[in-house]
């Protein structure tokens, strides 16, 4: 059994461990879960991806409790099928979603997941972020995989649900080691029904387009929605299109990178747009074809289909995740002598 330090990270480590663990058929245990928070252990969430994972892969596991700091997952082979899953808080849908992605690449029969929770919270990915920015640049390395939602759910009631379908997929190497040079842009603008009368989803729209154009973008897709939730909220994603390169048998590969920002009591939508902004604004000249958000996100791809990403920086996610790799015999190298740092692995 394989034996992770869950210390340093966070709930992405035990997510990524599950992953790991399923897709190789290898026992773990995860000891001190969520270690260096001020409040350790597994959170809703985080029992919710564990319990899930158990369920797809008829897995033994101890530790699964709220608070539990030590967990063992005993996999027992992937399979396709329909599962549904309620977090019961306004935890992250689309973080539960992460432990799951990744077997795609091992299954023989399609996969459904439905999580009830938060689809648009703090910390995590936005929906509009998965299924607009996430999704459409795996699909082009051979992921097949969607996000069907049936109801938004902001902080702090959740109620939020959404649905992960998986089909069997053939990975191809994921090669993005060119700076991502903004050919154009599309925003996409969510807010609760009861902020409609305040414009709140289209002022963040019109303060988002108005800022790309100040950075010489066009916007060529802008999305103002308005939607029934059991509490206000609102958050808006910005995508960043780039210059299209040709990968194995002429096929197109376009970078893509995503930027969002929710809303808050008190926070004016131009400054939840100008949030966004102001981060691709120290995005641009990184010389990185992904955000930092990605670069994280696309690791346990990369050690699977192997290839080379351009990230922002190295941050403490990305270095935990490739240690985890390691543990996995996943090896992930770093070249640091480009403008941007290079992430590398062989298949």
């Amino acid at each position: 059994m394989l034996t992770v330090d869950g210390s340093d990270g966070g709930g992405q480590l035990v997510r990524s461990a599950l992953a790991l663990s399923m897709l190789d058929g290898r026992a773990v245990e995860i000891e001190h879960v969520r270690g260096d928070r001020s409040d350790p252990g597994l959170k809703a969430q985080h029992l919710a991806a564990v319990e899930t994972a158990a369920a797809v892969a008829d897995a033994d596991v101890e530790g699964a409790e709220l608070g539990s700091e030590t967990v063992t997952f005993d996999p027992d082979g992937v399979a396709g099928g329909r599962y549904e899953t309620d977090i019961g808080t306004a935890g992250s849908v689309t973080l539960l979603f992460d432990a799951l992605l990744p077997l795609a690449a091992a299954i023989d029969a399609p996969l459904s997941v439905t999580a009830t929770g938060g689809t648009d919270v703090t910390w995590s990915p936005p929906l509009a972020y998965y299924r607009g920015v996430k999704l459409p640049l795996l699909r082009q390395f051979g992921l097949a995989a969607a996000v069907e939602l049936d109801r938004t759910g902001f902080y702090p009631a959740g109620g939020g649900r959404a649905t992960l379908h998986l089909w069997p997929s053939e990975l191809s190497p994921i090669d993005l080691d060119a700076p991502l040079e903004p050919t154009s842009a599309r925003v996409y603008s969510t807010a609760a029904a009861d902020l409609a009368d305040a414009q709140v989803a289209d002022r963040q729209v019109d303060a988002g387009t108005d800022a790309l154009d100040g950075l010489g973008i066009e916007t060529v897709e802008r999305r103002g929605t308005y939607v029934a939730s059991d509490s206000p909220g609102s958050v808006v994603v910005v995508r960043l299109d780039g210059v299209p390169t040709e990968g194995p048998a002429g096929a197109k590969r376009r970078p893509l990178a995503g930027f969002d920002a929710y809303g808050a009591p008190e926070k004016r939508s131009e400054a939840v747009a100008s949030e966004a902004i102001d981060r691709i604004r120290r995005f641009r000249g990184t010389g990185a074809a992904v955000d930092a958000h990605m670069a994280d996100q696309l690791l346990v791809f990369l050690a699977l289909a192997g290839g080379r990403v351009a990230v922002p920086g190295i941050s403490d996610h990305v270095a935990t995740s490739c240690d985890l790799l390691a543990t996995f015999d996943r090896s992930i190298t770093v070249d640091r002598t480009g403008p941007a740092p290079l992430l590398i692995a062989d298949r």
